[in-house]
């Protein structure tokens, strides 16, 4: 029992029910590609003016993240927006978070699929004010990830709003990215949600219209296009797009409100997964997954639909500030030693946005070991008052 703060403002007693999933690996070959977008683990005894400096890592409990997610079959998103990108972890810091996480997943057993970020986020926007400049930050990055052997994701960057570029200057850029890289990419399309500076990505805020460029942009060239990561929190615009998209070409659902039903499909089409949500639910996500490879629909649904308010609940609005519930999360269930984070985003959300997460986690069974989430949960509760 703990006694957890309400939204009107009570204190209510809440008595756990839940049975913690254990991790394991999958029993045989899943049907979707699953990458899990997993945070960083900041060192709080090395940080130094957390607002004005380069985050202190703690790497060996960033690198242990990702090998749980890795002993569970699922893949990597690295150095995403997840992991603070542009919000607390500069490129310098991300770059040698894939290196790292590169050089481990070489040697991991199960070979797991790793995927990187590139955007243009070591130079200032006003160093972004034209195509070309644009392209090279670019390709800076990408040189980088394919030397440390990544898979590129050509992360949506916040220089293309920023100088009012139109669909010309998108495929400009991206048909240089995307025809140039060794291997396929994964484009990004992240809403305004997400990051408001992404706000008209594609060169216009009429998302049929952005659709209809996208997919062009792609049948130009689709086998260097792996896919398409699209977080827009709308279901019918991704199963229209998914559609659309030419054979071969997958759509990584980004949708942190309805990834159940887009991964399950319609049917005929189905998305895979490149989500954020899948590191803090890894052992439901990849059980469901193992289900789902099984033709065990029932399973997969029954681990899956508990985490759907828990995933909801994380992504509320201002939705960029998920980030924060990832890491109570990774905190609450043993991943590292403190809820601390890059520039102290930890303060972006509530005390009672928190108290809701854990009652949703152990509704999902995914509090893996509910004697020290209380016991930490308490210590939260009493640095906020509430005694």
């Amino acid at each position: 029992m703990i006694a957890l703060p309400t939204a009107d403002g009570r204190i209510e007693n809440h008595r756990l029910t839940g049975t913690p999933l254990t991790p394991r690996a999958p029993t045989r070959t899943l049907t979707r590609t699953a990458f899990a977008a997993a945070h960083v683990v900041s060192d709080p005894l090395r940080d130094r003016n957390p607002w004005d400096t380069r985050p202190a890592v703690d790497w060996d409990g960033t690198l242990a993240f990702r090998t749980s997610l890795w002993d569970q079959g699922l893949g990597l998103a690295e150095a995403m927006d997840t992991a603070q990108r542009g919000m607390g972890v500069d490129w310098p810091t991300a770059l040698e978070l894939i290196q790292r996480t590169m050089a481990a997943a070489k040697v991991h057993k199960m070979k797991p699929r790793v995927a990187c970020g590139a955007g243009t986020d070591h130079l200032a926007l006003s160093d972004l004010a034209t195509p070309d400049k644009i392209a090279a930050a670019y390709q800076t990055q990408a040189e980088a990830i394919e030397s440390a052997g990544g898979q590129l994701i050509l992360m949506a960057s916040r220089a293309f709003p920023a100088t009012g570029a139109g669909p010309d200057t998108y495929r400009s850029v991206y048909r240089r990215l995307i025809d140039g890289a060794r291997e396929p990419v994964i484009l990004h399309w992240l809403g305004d949600m997400f990051d408001p500076a992404l706000k008209g990505y594609w060169g216009c805020e009429d998302v049929a219209v952005a659709s209809d460029f996208v997919l062009d942009l792609i049948g130009e060239n689709p086998v260097k296009v792996d896919g398409i990561k699209i977080s827009l929190l709308d279901q019918a615009h991704e199963e229209a797009f998914r559609a659309r998209l030419p054979e071969g070409v997958r759509l990584y659902t980004g949708d942190d409100f309805n990834y159940a039903d887009l991964i399950a499909g319609d049917g005929e089409h189905y998305s895979h997964a490149l989500l954020g949500i899948f590191a803090a639910i890894a052992p439901a996500a990849s059980q469901a997954l193992d289900a789902l490879a099984a033709g065990d629909l029932d399973t997969y649904h029954r681990l899956l639909k508990p985490t759907v308010p828990l995933s909801r609940e994380i992504f509320r609005a201002p939705t960029r500030f998920y980030k924060a519930g990832i890491a109570f999360l990774a905190w609450l269930n043993g991943h590292q030693r403190h809820f601390i984070m890059p520039a102290g985003f930890q303060s972006s959300r509530d005390i009672v946005h928190y108290a809701e997460v854990f009652r949703l986690a152990d509704q999902a069974n995914l509090l893996a070991d509910p004697e020290l989430a209380v016991r930490r949960m308490r210590i939260l509760l009493e640095l906020h008052g509430v005694y």
